[in-house]
């Protein structure tokens, strides 16, 4: 029986989008139908940079195109800087899977589920690229969710504090006022496919908490003070509100940890 960590790795390393997104739907399928095993003789490699296609190519954040909805070629442009971040997602989800052994079936089992529902997020923002006469690839993007992924390989509850829990978190708090926007545009296909997506993103950050809470659980630590000792560390200067209180809360965050983000939003 192949095991998981091996299918995980496929994925990973698949760069044209139609390989990476076929092998996403046959590995979760081969999941769900149990026939993926949890044993692995090797360890996980660091991955430097996931399978990605030539194209977008790669910038610095300061150097990706502004994204104003006052114009068809911004309104473009804000939808491809999201499709790139779910099709990072894919990869984010496809190495938590990969990267981290000896965790509960129900680990797996989430990611593999996450990775699913990026994939599909993608193929949504891609079909409305093309509506638009664009596609992925069409502009330069930025490979911030990943530099966090490299920082954060070497724990899962880092990772689980830090990637769902404060960069994908970062959309709960401004996709609501996209979608007024847009709706303000009577842009009513674009908001269709956002809130499927906040919906799911929901979703996959309270996957994170749960995780990040059962393994300080496991280890007898004090998750808001660590959740704070960590954005303290990993996140100096760049920390920024206004945050969405109840889809954090929906989304498992506590009342003293929103406290102290408003605490570091304010103080930095």
């Amino acid at each position: 029986m192949e095991n998981l960590f091996d299918a995980a790795e496929s994925c990973l390393s698949a760069c044209e989008i139609k390989e990476k997104l076929q092998l996403t739907e046959q590995t979760a399928q081969a999941w769900r139908d149990g026939l993926l095993s949890l044993e692995s003789k090797s360890a996980p490699k660091l991955i430097d940079e996931p399978g990605c296609p030539e194209k977008p190519i790669l910038v610095s954040a300061g150097d990706v195109p502004k994204r104003r909805l006052g114009s068809p070629e911004g309104l473009a442009a804000l939808i491809h800087a999201v499709t790139h971040i779910e099709f990072n997602a894919i990869n984010l989800a496809w190495d938590a899977v990969y990267r981290f052994r000896d965790l509960p079936q129900k680990f797996y089992s989430d990611w593999v589920q996450i990775a699913i529902e990026e994939a599909y997020h993608f193929q949504l923002l891609r079909q409305r690229l093309n509506e638009l006469n664009s596609d992925y690839g069409d502009l330069p993007a930025h490979n911030g969710l990943w530099d966090m992924a490299k920082r954060t390989a070497f724990d899962p509850l880092v990772r689980m504090a830090l990637v769902p829990r404060v960069l994908e978190a970062r959309g709960l708090d401004v996709t609501p006022g996209i979608i007024e926007r847009l709706r303000q545009a009577g842009d009513d296909r674009t908001i269709a496919v956002l809130e499927i997506i906040l919906r799911d993103e929901m979703g996959h950050v309270a996957i994170g908490s749960h995780w990040f809470k059962y393994l300080c659980q496991q280890r007898k630590l004090d998750s808001e003070q660590l959740f704070r000792e960590l954005i303290n560390q990993y996140f100096t200067g760049r920390i920024c509100g206004p945050f969405h209180y109840e889809a954090r809360q929906r989304a498992g965050f506590s009342a003293a940890e929103l406290s102290a983000l408003e605490h570091l939003c304010h103080t930095r």
